[in-house]
């Protein structure tokens, strides 16, 4: 009989282990070894005290599939779009270099106020003075004039630090963009971030997370215009003008989930948001993608994978993950919602309380049957993202529902690649 009980006992173990995992740092990736970079100790426990923790954090039920193997990211996250519960993460809020990906918080501040989007500027020599050498640039030119549109292809398809510096000068300047982009941050409540320059590159000092790049994406795409932006695969900037007329060229986005370039395979249900690179951040993503009615953020930041485009295959593997995983993990946390988003109570004020009124901040809400080539001279993916008519009545009322629910307007349904 005890013989029994012990064998009893050791199998009701097996099923609680089985019901909450939190996986070692050393159990997903490579980071924890002896030769990278170690998290610090100390790390921000906004969205939850797991996501503070070192290493891999996973709650898994009885019938969840094991994460992927072979992630070398050193910071990454999983998130449910829309309620915010993060089904994973692995240093979530360790404080590195973002490269371009803040490049979704430079335009989740500044597209509200550059608005209408047909307003035309003619660049000078100094709004181009200051550029990084190295820069990623999609092409804009001195005394050329440009729509804020086309500065927003740019910025989002060829991840154009010209066309941010030049967007910044219709702003008021890069100090005054920078000290925007850092008060928006902090009432994202993105306390990992620190930003020194608007387009990303390398600057002493600054720092986001993989929590932080997913608050802004989640925050982003509450717009319109930043989901019509982040889904366009091509479309045609101004180029010279010649014998009176502007010429034009084709960009491509360079978010190779969504484009396919590169030999990498297109994500289905991609939908954005941003990539990118330096030599200090690495490679480093934020995506959101639908399936089936699911829709996930995933961040990865710098992967010490040396295959081509690891990246891209460790979200695509992440994404897949969290599809198949929902609904069968305990959250470890939860994306936080900004200070000013209503808690249900009607009583939310400020641009992201505005948001849930049935209008994104910078115009009316889409229909979904709407498509990125409609006066956006864009084409490929088409909009991916578009606010449903009456989507948002469920919400009984409520701006947003922020304990737990921050919602994305309702997914346009794409189409199956070919």
């Amino acid at each position: 009989m005890p013989a029994l009980k012990k064998t009893a006992m050791t199998v009701i173990s097996a099923a609680l282990l089985s019901t909450f995992v939190v996986s070692p740092a050393s159990a997903v990736g490579k980071d924890a070894s002896d030769d990278q970079p170690k998290p610090p100790a100390d790390m921000s426990k906004v969205g939850g005290e797991l996501l503070g923790r070192a290493g891999t954090q996973v709650q898994l039920g009885p019938d969840a599939p094991v994460l992927p193997k072979g992630l070398t990211g050193r910071s990454w996250i999983v998130a449910d779009a829309e309620s915010g519960e993060v089904l994973a993460s692995h240093n979530p809020h360790w404080r590195l270099p973002p490269a371009s990906t803040l490049k979704m918080l430079f335009a989740d501040t500044l597209m509200p106020a550059l608005q209408p989007k047909t307003q035309k500027y003619t660049v000078k020599d100094e709004d181009l003075a200051d550029l990084g050498e190295g820069s990623s640039l999609v092409g804009v030119k001195e005394k050329l004039t440009y729509t804020v549109h086309d500065l927003w292809l740019g910025v989002f398809l060829r991840s154009g630090n010209d066309a941010v510096h030049v967007l910044s000068a219709m702003y008021g300047g890069v100090p005054k963009t920078v000290d925007a982009m850092r008060a928006h941050a902090e009432e994202l409540q993105a306390l990992d971030t620190k930003v020194v320059s608007p387009d990303g590159y390398d600057a002493p000092g600054q720092v986001s997370s993989a929590y932080d790049l997913t608050l802004f994406a989640r925050s982003g795409l509450q717009k319109a215009d930043f989901r019509e932006y982040c889904s366009t695969a091509e479309a045609q900037f101004p180029g010279a003008e010649k014998k009176g007329k502007r010429e034009s060229f084709a960009i491509q986005n360079t978010n190779k989930l969504l484009t396919g370039a590169g030999g990498v395979d297109p994500y289905k249900g991609i939908a954005g948001v941003k990539n990118g690179y330096t030599t200090q951040a690495g490679n480093t993503f934020t995506g959101v993608a639908e399936r089936d009615g699911k829709v996930l953020l995933v961040t990865v930041m710098n992967p010490s994978s040396e295959k081509p485009h690891a990246v891209y295959d460790e979200a695509a593997d992440l994404l897949d993950w969290g599809f198949d995983a929902s609904g069968k993990v305990t959250p470890v946390g939860e994306l936080v919602p900004p200070k000013s988003a209503d808690t249900g109570t009607g009583s939310g004020k400020g641009p992201a309380a505005e948001q849930g009124k049935g209008e994104g901040r910078n115009g009316p809400a889409q229909s979904p049957k709407a498509t990125a080539s409609e006066g956006s001279g864009g084409g490929g993916a088409g909009i991916a993202l578009g606010i449903a008519g009456g989507a948002l009545v469920l919400l009984a009322g409520a701006v947003f529902l922020v304990n737990r629910r921050w919602p994305l307007p309702d997914l346009v349904r794409r189409l199956p690649r070919r």
